[in-house]
């Protein structure tokens, strides 16, 4: 919640930015900013902040598994262990599209 936050924030910034400097300013800010976001280091980086995110929701969900376990209602176990059996095992795919480096 907080980086959607900070993103929403960035994006009101560049917009009153953008409008209060004219539009070639706002065209520049644009231009910077795909820069920015195509650059190798950047997106390398990103990569790695959301593999290491994966794994620790992973260890997350598994700890909370374990340590609730037979609390939880059969129904919500029911559907978690459906969700789960279709979408794999979330310590070993990786379905965000990313790849593994």
């Amino acid at each position: 919640m907080r980086y959607r936050l900070t993103f929403l924030a960035g994006l009101a910034l560049g917009y009153v930015l953008g409008t209060r400097a004219g539009r070639e300013r706002y065209e520049q800010l644009k231009k910077s900013a795909c820069r920015v976001a195509q650059n190798p280091a950047v997106r390398n980086t990103a990569e790695t902040a959301a593999q290491q995110g994966r794994v620790y929701a992973g260890k997350a969900f598994h700890t909370v598994s374990d340590k609730v376990g037979e609390r939880v209602p059969e129904s919500v176990a029911h559907r978690v262990r459906s969700l789960r059996d279709r979408n794999g095992d979330v310590r070993t795919e990786d379905d965000w599209g990313t790849s593994n480096t």
